[in-house]
Order: structure tokens, then C-alpha cells, then sequence
């Protein structure tokens, strides 16, 4: 058997090359319109005998069960040929062109032992001599199939013109099965995303927006379901971005109150002088401008549900007012003489510390113990990594639809995503994700990407809370005891900004933990970094520690 054909010197005339360019040229269309591989391939392989005489192509593939190579596509035969065209890795032309990716000439199959007649039967073929070429179909330099076909040996055009023309159509039908490939890879994540996004809707928050399975997420959850039928006021803490308004919404609509308003007023939003007309409501001619009544927040809630959010914001004059309220159930318009019953439930959420500011005395003690009636903390993103990538997949499904996009996230990006502080909460990820989105190229959002993406985000330090949050925090000695605020001298100005793990800072994150006695939530502080940065490191370099 011939595996590399003779050089032929013979000059092609100009109607085959004539042949030989339609042909290409119709390939070249059929890949830009490829949706359909089998209808292209199907095609590819009519006009290769329609035009140039190579006959009975086939496609043939190994199959995912056994392995063997089996005819995928093929144009003049029949499907019993089609069934019984089966090769081992190796067996006869067709499976050692497979074997070792090399091209095969038989110029005469009746002279060639290891041509096996198996697909074909001789007896069907024209009674003169007939050839048998074969091709490797080749991505990424391994042999994915073999491209076969049959021919007349008496006909005037040289075979090495067709093993020319066969090497090129071998190439394209690969790049045909590439892009097949490639969008059932994408179809499968788009479908494995839906389906787990649709499994998570099925939880008790995610109708009212509350998407989470973390088990900090669901104890606040469990507590909603506990109160929310009852007239109790609610004070909700937590972070800026960690969804309290809908916390206070999900609130409303599972009690007897979600038939009636539901108002929402940010305290801080507002300007003081404002704020208490938006509240109370004023009667006509109260004030300059006051050219005609206007219903306060408070009476436009009546049966329903006040949502007060920022409430540490409001002023010390509205906040022996809002006691009232709650105090008596009635409101009094600025301007008015009588007051008005009201039947209204009020929902606080502040992001400070009401009760440092009580100390303060920036916030009333008893309008404090009034909202404190039930309290309910929504946990910050970065106690939540568990609820990450759920998070993630939402939004960026909604973006898909939203901007009329198919994008998807290679390997790695979720897992620095689930690893980044997230000062800013569900909304900066929010934020990040569109970001991403928009930004990406070629359908995907790389590592590359996402890395340049956290590291302008790490450059934002609001107040520098975060790193307040772990300067304030008593310090764990080796031994496991608690101090004060730790050392001075270990106190970063801000967190370093968010940069992918390196193998050769290894001995650096060695001695600092080592410096520290073993202390790790000091070591990172003198890194610059918080203590969750410093053991992601560590876990990415593979990195023991006591």
C-alpha cells in the first residue's frame, strides 16, 4: 500500500483548474452558512463527484462507544453500505490512514490486499480499474476522521491534482465539524446555566428577586417566613448592595398586607427640609409654595407597608415624629390641626451602626428599641461565596437577553469571582457581570478579563471599610486568645488591589505568617491584604499552615 503518492509532473489544463476553483468556491459558501453539517458535508461530497469524478465520498468518524471508525457522512451510498463501512483503529486503508494521519493512493484496489471491500462491494463498482484515496481529516495535529473516495484510474486528470483538491476539501470539512462542535458545546453550557438557574428559582426567596442558597441567606429567609404576618416592625442591617429593600418587599408580599401598598422613601435621598412633607404629607397654603394639599408616605401606605430605608440618615426633629407613628397609629400633615389614623406597618434598613450612633447621640434610644422590634441582618456577599456563582449565572443570563447575546465563561472565571471581596456587595458583582459582558470577545469572558475588570474594582475603598472592619476586629494571637486592635505598625492604609496568584510569592507569604507567630489575620494585614486574600493565596499555592 502506498502512502505518500508519486510526484507528478504532469502540467494541469485550465478546465480543471477551472473545476477545482467552483468546487472550492462552493465549499468556501457552504462553511459560511454551515448550520446544518450534515446538509454542508452532504453537499461538499456531491460536488466533489459532480465536477471532479471522485466518487462514493465518505466522512468517516470514531465512534464514541467503540471507538471504531464508522461512515458519518457519505454521498452515493447506500444506507446498508453506509452500515457496514466499520474499521478498527488500524484495519485495513481507511483505519491505518486514521492510525497514522498519513494520505493513502491505491491506484488499483483489486491489487491491494489491505484494501477490504467492505463498505463497497466490488461487484457494484464499474468492471475496469478502479482507485482509492484516502485523507486524513486533521485538527489541532491529530487525526479526527478520514475522508475517502473512489475514482477511475483511466481518467485524464493526475492524481496528484486530486490528492491536492483532497487535502484542502479535508481541511474545510474539518473546519465545518469545528464549528459543529463548538456550538453544541455552547448550547450544552447555555442549557446546563438554564437548567440550574431554573432549579434555584424554585427557592423560597427567588420570586421576590432573593436568589441564594448559602446557609446565611437562608436563615434570614427562615426568619421572614417566622414574622412577616405578624404587625411587628422590622429593622434590617447590612451593607450597601445586599438587597435589603428586597428583603423588605418579600416581607410585604407573604403578608395579609400584600393586597395594599407597599411605599418605599429613602431618608437619604431626601433633603431634610423635604423630608418631612414627603413623610407627612402638608395641607394647602402650609408653607411658601405649598399651593395645594398633598398625602404624606405614611397615609399613602394605609394597610400596607412603609419601607423607611437609610433610616439612620433621617433627623433627630422627624425621628421623635416617626416615634409617634409608631406609638400612636396617626400622622398629623404639617400645616394640620387633627391627626389622621393610620394603619401602616413600617419596614426600617440602615447600612451604619444605629447602635453606635444611639451612643452618639445621633439617633434616639427609644425610636431605636421601637424599630428593633424584630431584627434581621442580610449578610454581606463575601459571607455568602457559596451563592456566587448561583448569583453570577443569573446575571448573566439576564444580560444575554437583555443585550441579544450568547455569551459565555470559560474555566477559572468563577472561581475568581467567588474569591473577591466585594465591598460593594450583590450590586457591584451585578455591576462586574455587565461589565464582562459587554466587554468580552468571541462570545467568552476569560480569565484575562475578569482579573483587569477586579483589579480596577479593588482600587475602590469607600471609607475604607473593609479594611476598618478587620483594624477594629480583636486580633487572634498563635495561641487562639483575642486582643485589641492589632499592632499599628501591621495596618495597611488600604487593601491592595485585587492581582492574580503568583508562584513566587510563596516564601513571602511564608515568612509573613511565620513573623506573626502563625497569626494569619495579622499577616495578611501586613501583606496588605484581608485575611479571605490571603488564604485564597494560599490555597492556590497549594500552602500547609498551622
Amino acid at each position: 500500500m502506498a502512502l505518500q503518492p508519486l510526484p507528478d509532473s504532469s502540467t494541469p489544463d485550465l478546465a480543471t483548474r477551472e473545476q477545482e476553483i467552483t468546487l472550492l468556491l462552493e465549499v468556501a459558501k457552504l462553511m459560511g452558512r454551515s448550520g446544518d453539517p450534515d446538509a454542508a458535508i452532504y453537499r461538499i461530497l456531491g460536488m466533489m463527484s459532480q465536477l471532479l469524478g471522485l466518487n462514493r465520498g465518505r466522512v468517516l468518524m470514531p465512534d464514541p462507544d467503540t471507538g471504531k471508525l464508522r461512515i458519518r457522512h457519505a454521498y452515493g451510498l447506500t444506507d446498508a453500505e453506509r452500515e457496514r463501512g466499520s474499521y478498527s483503529l488500524g484495519e485495513g486503508v481507511t483505519g491505518r490512514v486514521m492510525k497514522t494521519g498519513q494520505i493513502a493512493l491505491i491506484q488499483d484496489i483489486d491489487n491491494e490486499p489491505e484494501y477490504l471491500a467492505r463498505a463497497i462491494d466490488r461487484a457494484t463498482l464499474p468492471q475496469e480499474t478502479v482507485a482509492y484515496i484516502a485523507v486524513p481529516i486533521v485538527q489541532d495535529e491529530h487525526a479526527i476522521g478520514v475522508l475517502g473516495v473512489h475514482r477511475l484510474r483511466r481518467r485524464s486528470r493526475q492524481f496528484q491534482d486530486d490528492l491536492n483538491v483532497l487535502r484542502v476539501i479535508a481541511s474545510m470539512i474539518g473546519q465545518v465539524l469545528r464549528i459543529n462542535q463548538l456550538i453544541a458545546e455552547r448550547t450544552a453550557e447555555l442549557v446546563s446555566e438554564n437548567r440550574y438557574l431554573k432549579n434555584a428559582l424554585d427557592t423560597q426567596g427567588a420570586k421576590y428577586g432573593i436568589l441564594g442558597e448559602s446557609p446565611a441567606l437562608k436563615h434570614v429567609l427562615k426568619q421572614v417566613h417566622r414574622i412577616a404576618d405578624t404587625q411587628a416592625t422590622v429593622l434590617i442591617t447590612g451593607d450597601s448592595g445586599t438587597g435589603k429593600e428586597k428583603i423588605a418587599r418579600m416581607i410585604h408580599h407573604i403578608s395579609q398586607r400584600s393586597s395594599r401598598p407597599f411605599i418605599s422613601l429613602n431618608c437619604a435621598a431626601i433633603p431634610a427640609d423635604l423630608l418631612e412633607s414627603e413623610l407627612f404629607g402638608h395641607e394647602k397654603g402650609a408653607f411658601t409654595g405649598a399651593s395645594q394639599a398633598k398625602t404624606g408616605k405614611i397615609a399613602l401606605a394605609d394597610g400596607g407597608t412603609l419601607f423607611l430605608d437609610e433610616i439612620g440618615d433621617m433627623p433627630e426633629a422627624l425621628q421623635s415624629k416617626i416615634l409617634r407613628v409608631l406609638q400612636e397609629r396617626v400622622v398629623q400633615p404639617i400645616g394640620g390641626a387633627r391627626d389622621i389614623p393610620v394603619d401602616v406597618r413600617i419596614v426600617a434598613a440602615t447600612h451604619q451602626d444605629l447602635q453606635g450612633a444611639v451612643n452618639a447621640g445621633k439617633f434616639r434610644l427609644d425610636l431605636f428599641y421601637r424599630l428593633n422590634v424584630i431584627p434581621l441582618h442580610m449578610p454581606a456577599l463575601r459571607d455568602r461565596a457559596s451563592d456566587i456563582r448561583l448569583l453570577t449565572r443569573h446575571f448573566l443570563d439576564r444580560f444575554n437577553h437583555q443585550h441579544g447575546w450568547n455569551v459565555v465563561l470559560d474555566e477559572g472565571v468563577l472561581e475568581r469571582l467567588e474569591h473577591f471581596d466585594w465591598p460593594g456587595n450583590i450590586r457591584q458583582l451585578e455591576n462586574v457581570l455587565e461589565r464582562a459582558v459587554l466587554l468580552s470577545s468571541e462570545g467568552r469572558i476569560d480569565t484575562d478579563l475578569v482579573d483587569s475588570i477586579l483589579h480596577e474594582e479593588s482600587r475602590i475603598n469607600p471609607g475604607q471599610n473593609a479594611v476598618a472592619r478587620y483594624e477594629s476586629a480583636p486580633a487572634e494571637t498563635a495561641e487562639g486568645t483575642k486582643t485589641g486592635p492589632a499592632n499599628e505598625a501591621f495596618r495597611p492604609s488600604v487593601v491592595r488591589p485585587y492581582r492574580r496568584v503568583h508562584a513566587d510569592e510563596a516564601q513571602q507569604l511564608v515568612q509573613a505568617i511565620e513573623a506573626h507567630g502563625g497569626n494569619k489575620t495579622r499577616a495578611a494585614l501586613a501583606l496588605g491584604m484581608t485575611p479571605r486574600q490571603l488564604r485564597y493565596r494560599l490555597k492556590k499555592l497549594g500552602i500547609e499552615t498551622t
